[in-house]
């Protein structure tokens, strides 16, 4: 289904905005992985020819009902201002049917493989596509760059001969990336025993196979960018995950912010952003 969805670059009405900070509006295109609400991706695309790089964002909320991809949406505007085409994903959240074990995971992977259609059918390469995630999206980024080298059987694991989309470059924004300790900690209310379905303790196999600090290297270059101010997901989540990474061999910059919480991630006004936006583009040049 074609549409122009606004973005509004402010909060106050139509009067006294001056053109700049005017909505933003694009075209774009729903795609469907499966028949549940939440099982849809929104691909953006730039006015002009086809881009030649696109970014994945994956919205966090802990996994939990409540939150969607409409919390990536502040960030559509600038993405499409600097040519990237974005695909924008959801998935079901736990406490909802086919949520949780396996059910998320295999949604987040078959969410970033319908890209391969949307690229097909509107001249997009694939081969400068960066995962940006933020905080339970930055585990499901990083889940979903690691399935190259997941077990066999395991969910998203990538099949010999399959269309699997994997990254260029992965973006870990404040994300819950060292599962055992979030578990431990019981970071968000016991979200990652609700997520996996048991503590570390009781299903250690899902742990195995889904933790990034125990799925390294990604083999391509990472940020892990976190805030000082955050106490939603603690740095420490970000300082275990680009320990782990160095120490297995990756490219990785580790970045925390002075006086940034959680959200600034997701104001394309903030130093967390600048900070992104500046890596990609060193990273994944314009072209």
């Amino acid at each position: 289904m074609w549409g122009a969805v606004a973005v509004l670059a402010g909060c106050s009405g139509p009067s006294g905005r001056d053109e700049e900070e005017a909505a933003v509006a694009g075209p774009t295109q729903q795609y469907r992985y499966g028949d549940a609400e939440a099982q849809v991706a929104d691909l953006w695309l730039p006015e002009g020819p086809a881009p030649t790089r696109t970014a994945v964002l994956v919205h966090g909320g802990y996994w939990q009902p409540g939150y969607d991809r409409s919390l990536e949406d502040p960030l559509v505007p600038v993405l499409l201002d600097a040519g990237w085409a974005v695909w924008n994903v959801d998935y079901r959240a736990t406490g909802v049917d086919g949520g949780g074990w396996p059910g998320t995971l295999e949604d987040v992977a078959a969410a970033v493989d319908l890209l391969a259609q949307a690229a097909s059918e509107h001249g997009l390469g694939l081969d400068r596509t960066a995962f940006v995630g933020h905080s339970a999206g930055g585990h499901l980024a990083l889940w979903a760059a690691a399935r190259g080298h997941l077990p066999p059987g395991a969910p998203g694991a990538v099949a010999a001969g399959s269309s699997a989309v994997l990254p260029a470059a992965v973006v870990a924004q404040a994300a819950v990336a060292d599962l055992v300790s979030a578990d431990r900690r019981q970071l968000g209310g016991g979200a990652v025993a609700g997520l996996l379905g048991g503590r570390a303790g009781d299903v250690p196999e899902r742990y195995a196979a889904a933790d990034p600090v125990r799925l390294v290297p990604f083999g391509v270059p990472l940020l892990v960018i976190t805030g000082d101010a955050d106490t939603s997901v603690p740095p420490s989540q970000s300082a275990a995950l680009a320990d782990a990474a160095l120490a297995a061999g990756d490219d990785v910059e580790h970045v925390v912010v002075p006086g940034e919480d959680h959200f600034a991630h997701l104001d394309p006004a903030s130093r967390c952003w600048a900070l992104t936006s500046d890596w990609l583009d060193a990273r994944l040049p314009p072209q």
